[in-house]
């Protein structure tokens, strides 16, 4: 049988009759715009994220643009973000009207690289926007501390990262405000599109709680110019119902990511890291080889639903072109977008499931031929850190 990188199908089919009833109450009430339902998940997934509010958004990419938005970023501005990252991050910014700055990750997380952040900052920087990407946090201390030594805002980028924890904090409490997305693949998903923003900042979520209810929090009263961009009540309703499992799902995970490592050890794979402090909770499980096209390939052959996040960094998309800045080399972007592979990852894999994906990878290793060490694929000299 085909192993599926999510398996969604099974996890609706165990909460059938819990989703099912949630969205009968919604029908029942015709409450399906900024309803009950949508009021209760914003405080239940506030206090889950152990911050002050949840403002419920229709996509992960409304909520990076409206916190962003709220927080006085626009024209004019530079956002310092990652190079490694899906492109609604880079998207986001553009949409304020500021200029997105890349810097290269840490080869070790993938994540941004705080080390190369103080040459990105310039008068024109209003903040820092890192991406817990994968579902490992962010080296956040260092980050903070930058920021605060150049007054620019955090805003952090969680839509990956629900549950995730770093130095004993929930990720989206760490920074000025974070934006989570709903889609329905994610750790937390929804049943279509869906996104909430999470913050401490009363002003911010005043502002937001309007700005996505057309600009207006009294009907017909419109104190600024705001957009539709409203988490419908249904899917509020389905994600009160997931959330309650979301715990128990990320220790699957992260029970699943030690079998795979586990399995996969001493092979010339790259497997992920996890830092002590911190606590991933592997919205994608992504190992790192030189060939990896060709394996890729061996494993679909094979039934096995690998999939590659993210083939083209955002600077070399068509739709940025010259909208972004890269002020120092990315060299580790750039050479590592054509060795990363996520393997099969959700809580409804079982160990048989992980047991035959690593067979299949070291199958598929054997028969590939790589005439260089991972080593030898990145010039460390072309990629220097500051000082």
């Amino acid at each position: 049988m085909p192993i599926p990188l999510v398996n969604l199908q099974q996890q609706h089919d165990e909460l059938y009759d819990e989703v099912r009833d949630a969205i009968d109450r919604v029908i029942d009430r015709n409450d399906f715009i900024l309803g009950s339902e949508v009021e209760t998940f914003e405080e239940e997934f506030a206090a889950y994220c152990e911050a002050k509010h949840c403002i419920g958004v229709g996509s992960g990419l409304d909520a990076l643009t409206l916190a962003m938005r709220g927080l006085g970023i626009g024209q004019g501005d530079e956002v310092v973000t990652t190079a490694n990252t899906f492109v609604a991050t880079a998207l986001a910014i553009k949409q304020t009207g500021a200029t997105p700055v890349l810097v290269d990750h840490d080869p070790g997380t993938y994540n941004l690289d705080p080390r190369r952040l103080s040459a990105a900052i310039t008068p024109r920087t209003k903040a820092i926007l890192p991406v817990h990407l994968y579902g490992h946090p962010a080296d956040m201390d260092p980050i903070q501390t930058i920021a605060n030594e150049h007054d620019l805002l955090v805003i952090e980028d969680a839509c990956q990262a629900h549950g995730a924890r770093y130095k004993g904090r929930r990720c989206g409490s760490i920074g000025r405000a974070a934006a989570f997305s709903f889609y329905p693949g994610k750790n937390l998903g929804a049943m279509g599109d869906g996104g909430a923003v999470v913050t401490d900042d009363d002003s911010l979520a005043a502002w937001i709680r309007a700005a996505r209810n057309y600009g207006s929090t009294v009907k017909h009263r419109h104190a600024i110019r705001g957009i539709n961009s409203r988490l419908d009540s249904v899917q509020a309703a389905v994600l009160r119902v997931k959330l309650r499992y979301l715990d128990e799902w990320n220790e699957t995970r992260r029970w699943l990511a030690s079998e795979y490592c586990k399995l996969l050890g001493g092979s010339d794979l790259i497997l992920p890291t996890e830092r002590d402090d911190t606590e991933h909770v592997y919205h994608l499980f992504v190992i790192r080889h030189l060939d990896r096209d060709r394996l890729l390939e061996h494993l679909v052959r094979r039934g096995v639903k690998a999939a590659i996040h993210y083939p083209l960094p955002i600077h070399r998309q068509v739709a940025f072109g010259r909208g972004c800045l890269v002020p120092r080399p990315v060299t580790y972007t750039d050479t590592f977008c054509d060795q990363l592979l996520s393997l099969p990852m959700c809580p409804y894999l079982t160990l048989g499931d992980v047991e035959s994906v690593a067979h299949d990878v070291l199958i598929g290793l054997t028969r590939l031929s790589a005439p260089r060490t991972l080593e030898d694929s990145v010039s460390f000299s072309e990629s220097p850190l500051p000082g």
